[in-house]
């Protein structure tokens, strides 16, 4: 999960939109080296990226014959284009295309790069934009996170395939949920560790040393989303434990049980389960079936079976604070108090432990 500081810095770019991070071009190599089956004789777009910086114009420029790549299309924002090409280029924004090498060096050469003038700022959502969007077959980028669900219906709405970089709190969005549930998307192969090292000069990084790269922020929790159809997709999740009361403790405002980690989940029980919603990464529909979400909403298509009244937040230190949260996810209830920050209400004998955001599956070969 990220870390409190990992999210605050998520949250400031979210507010601020200046959320233009930046993919390593070994993250790019290390996913798309997945889909390329599906790149032959298509015309690729990347519809979020300075051609200065953009590492999947690098990629998919320098591998367009290997490919087999029909065309490659790239927009550039307003005033993100300064030095490209001229200072008058700098001054509007662009599109970029490139039909393959004609020098014979396998390289994409500047003269053999397309420069096209655009009237508008260059915006995804811009009428020029969706133009070049209707001529392309699959869409390769990472998106601006403050603007993901807007993105993401754009696709879904001119029926386009894609690769996409998001968050995996994304996957929380009731709109994206639903393209869940309905297997309109679904995750990609994934980063290393679950966490990749982006360009963007906004914000301090809060790595660790170790972990730390001049010039470049590390941010957990990200993903890869797709609609293109992958091997990993349909490869079962091994399981091996078994189902006891003990082991697997029932919600006490869903009807479903806590499975803390994806590994753990019993090969034996046929009823409701809650996941941690990295369960995705594992997910294979023919496996498994998801049902709902604990948010406390019924439009997440799981409704809780109880609502607390008056519930109460008590910290460690004593203090008493509203205990809303109570009634946004899934809880557990304890006979005695536990440890930590934990909630009780009028209609609860006892104490509860709300736990983070779950997905709520079936195992459908139990």
């Amino acid at each position: 999960m990220p870390t409190k500081s990992q999210n605050r810095n998520l949250t400031k770019a979210k507010n601020n939109k200046k959320d233009e991070f930046y993919t390593q071009l070994s993250d790019i190599e290390r996913e798309l080296k997945n889909y390329r089956g599906h790149f032959k004789d298509k015309t690729i777009y990347c519809n979020c990226d300075d051609p200065r910086i953009s590492n999947f114009f690098h990629y998919f420029s320098y591998n367009f014959e290997k490919l087999g790549l029909k065309k490659l299309i790239t927009t550039c924002y307003k005033n993100q284009n300064a030095d490209l090409f001229s200072q008058n280029d700098s001054e509007q924004a662009i599109y970029l295309e490139y039909n393959g090498d004609k020098n014979g060096n396998n390289i994409p050469d500047l003269e053999e790069i397309g420069i096209g003038h655009l009237k508008g700022d260059g915006d995804f959502r811009s009428d020029e934009s969706i133009e070049l969007l209707k001529q392309s077959d699959i869409v390769v980028t990472n998106p601006p996170f403050s603007l993901f669900r807007e993105y993401i219906a754009q696709l879904i709405e001119h029926d386009k395939k894609f690769i996409i970089v998001g968050h995996q709190n994304a996957t929380k969005y009731k709109e994206i949920f639903k393209l869940v549930l309905e297997n309109k998307i679904w995750l990609g192969y994934g980063f290393k560790g679950g966490a990749s090292h982006f360009i963007n000069k906004h914000y301090e990084d809060y790595a660790t040393a170790s972990d730390r790269k001049e010039g470049m922020i590390r941010v957990s929790g990200v993903i890869w989303l797709t609609n293109l159809d992958i091997t990993k997709r349909q490869e079962d999740l091994i399981l091996f434990k078994k189902y006891t009361p003990e082991d697997y403790p029932k919600y006490d405002n869903y009807d479903a049980i806590e499975v803390s980690k994806t590994k753990d989940i019993p090969i034996d029980y046929d009823g409701v389960m809650g996941v941690p919603i990295t369960f995705l990464s594992k997910y294979n529909p023919e496996q498994f079936e998801i049902v709902g979400m604990t948010s406390g909403r019924d439009e997440f298509e799981a409704r809780p079976i109880k609502k607390y009244i008056n519930p109460k937040q008590i910290n460690p230190d004593g203090s008493i604070k509203n205990g809303s949260k109570a009634n946004t996810s899934s809880t557990i209830l304890y006979k005695t108090k536990p440890e930590g920050v934990c909630y009780t209400a009028d209609n609860v004998n006892g104490f509860l432990k709300v736990l983070y955001t779950r997905f709520l599956i079936k195992n459908k070969k139990a």
